[in-house]
């Protein structure tokens, strides 16, 4: 599927989760949420998320969309899920060898 496509790409989840809870960011405060991330692959991934409809360019950087942020209530779920699962890793490797 085409959106899986999109969001398994590096850091096309990340930014989606950065405007949710940061509100729109320009280029430069991506680059530093993401830390990682070289500007390339950010301005990258900032054009595939537009085309997508996902996010837009506003007055203060981007933003995400309508359509971005119903995106985001289904990944809220994903993400939850992604932190138990997490702990139940840690747990198995916590436990004593019997």
């Amino acid at each position: 599927m085409a959106l899986f496509d999109l969001l398994g790409r590096q850091w096309a989840m990340g930014v989606l989760w950065i405007l949710s809870e940061n509100g729109p960011c320009t280029f430069r405060r991506l680059q530093k949420h993401c830390e990682t991330i070289s500007p390339a692959a950010l301005n990258t991934r900032l054009k595939e998320l537009q085309a997508a409809g996902f996010i837009n360019r506003v007055d203060a950087g981007y933003a995400l969309t309508e359509l971005g942020l119903r995106l985001y209530r289904h990944l809220v779920p994903l993400g939850d899920f992604g932190k138990a699962w997490a702990k139940y890793l840690d747990a198995l490797d916590t436990e004593p060898d019997i």
